[in-house]
């Protein structure tokens, strides 16, 4: 099976969040864990979405939920490590709103993983997509994220 690699959109960068790798980030091999990973990219999501004025919870008047994620690998990261995560977030297509990480070691940059994810506002009531608001298209926008 070929491996198609992420590009990361260098354009749409809204928000760069620094992070550290805590000792119970470890995993069995002694790097950083999947399970972990996942979790510091929502944090560097939250905090992105923040930046903006926005809350996952609330888009223009919609809760949000991750439709799916991809996730490669470039290098090990290890307790104490300085991360920084990247948030690129281009402007919205569709029903989804796209959002990229890039997390890199604080001293030299060099790559851990490189991430896209597709997010859905849904209706509470029926739990269907709904179109992105404007609202939210414009705060993208006007981070650089067009």
């Amino acid at each position: 099976m070929e491996r198609v690699r992420l590009e990361f959109p260098e354009t749409a960068i809204v928000h760069r969040q620094p992070l550290t790798v805590r000792v119970t980030d470890m995993n069995y091999g002694r790097h950083l864990g999947h399970d972990t990973l996942v979790s510091l990219l929502h944090e560097a999501r939250i905090q992105a979405l923040a930046a903006l004025g926005l809350t996952e919870w609330d888009l223009g008047g919609y809760p949000s939920v991750v439709a799916d994620l991809a996730i490669q690998y470039q290098s090990e990261a290890r307790w104490p490590d300085a991360l920084v995560v990247e948030t690129a977030i281009p402007a919205p297509e569709g029903r989804a709103i796209t959002v990229y990480h890039r997390v890199l070691h604080a001293e030299g940059g060099r790559p851990v993983a490189t991430a896209r994810l597709n997010v859905l506002l849904v209706d509470p009531a029926t739990g269907r997509p709904e179109a992105v608001p404007e609202a939210v298209t414009t705060a993208i926008a006007g981070a650089g994220g067009a």
